[in-house]
């Protein structure tokens, strides 16, 4: 009997996944993932166009799912509306707001206004990463709504990834969606979304470090614009 693939036992055989369905994969890899993890794993979810396929997905495997979203206090008004309305369309799943350390008062105090302009990759670590890093503590296994589409550092990205980070798995099932099929599932199954993706957000995070993007533009373009930060480092391999 093979042993429960972890971080610790990364090299054994992984599972491989049939790729050509309606879901492209994703169903089967949830499927697998919540039979084999349990409860000790976790989708982190930003409840962008990704997230509610994915929100979806996952309510139909495991409809008490552990979903956790990282509240910096920054967000747009908008993202808090839709976390309600998705509570309400799926009661049985299990959604919970992660909060940093510091408010954001707090930490203006500390290190001063705006931290996230002049410092981001600092703001990003103690509002996002630090966060899930405590939440992952004790889960083998993570569920990330990332895309190979959507950047150039994330088109080798698996199904099944050994995540550094966070020393954990990282499972992410939508790795061969387009980004016409993440809305032509939205509008297929009717689901709710942020209506910030109407007016040119295509990728939505916080409200200080987001704009709209123009058409032909990069979907992240609008994150971060004008450095050249475009992870918050969740996905990264730096510790």
């Amino acid at each position: 009997m093979e042993s429960r693939l972890t971080y610790e036992t990364w090299e054994q055989k992984k599972p491989s996944f049939p790729i050509h369905n309606e879901h492209k994969g994703s169903l089967h890899v949830l499927e697998w993932a919540y039979e084999h993890y349990g409860e000790e794993l976790v989708y982190a979810c930003s409840f962008g166009a990704e997230g509610m396929v994915l929100i979806d997905l996952i309510s139909r495997v495991n409809p008490e799912a552990k979903v956790i979203f990282l509240d910096t206090g920054l967000h747009f008004q908008e993202t808090y509306d839709l976390i309600e309305v998705v509570k309400k369309r799926y009661p049985r799943l299990n959604i919970e707001k992660l909060h940093p350390e510091l408010t954001v008062a707090e930490q203006a105090d500390r290190y001063g206004d705006a931290l996230w302009e002049r410092e981001p990759d600092h703001c990003c670590r103690m509002r996002k990463i630090e966060p899930l890093e405590r939440a992952l503590r004790g889960k083998k296994a993570w569920i990330s709504g990332l895309r190979r589409e959507q950047s150039p550092s994330r088109q080798r990205t698996q199904f099944l990834n050994k995540d550094e980070r966070f020393r954990s798995v990282k499972i992410c099932p939508l790795i061969h969606w387009t980004w016409d099929d993440v809305w032509a599932t939205i509008r297929e199954r009717g689901l709710p979304y942020n209506p910030l993706h109407d007016r040119g957000y295509p990728s939505i995070g916080c409200e200080k470090c987001t704009l709209p993007v123009e058409e032909g533009e990069d979907l992240r373009a609008g994150r971060w614009a004008g450095t050249q930060k475009r992870e918050c480092g969740l996905h990264t391999t730096t510790r």
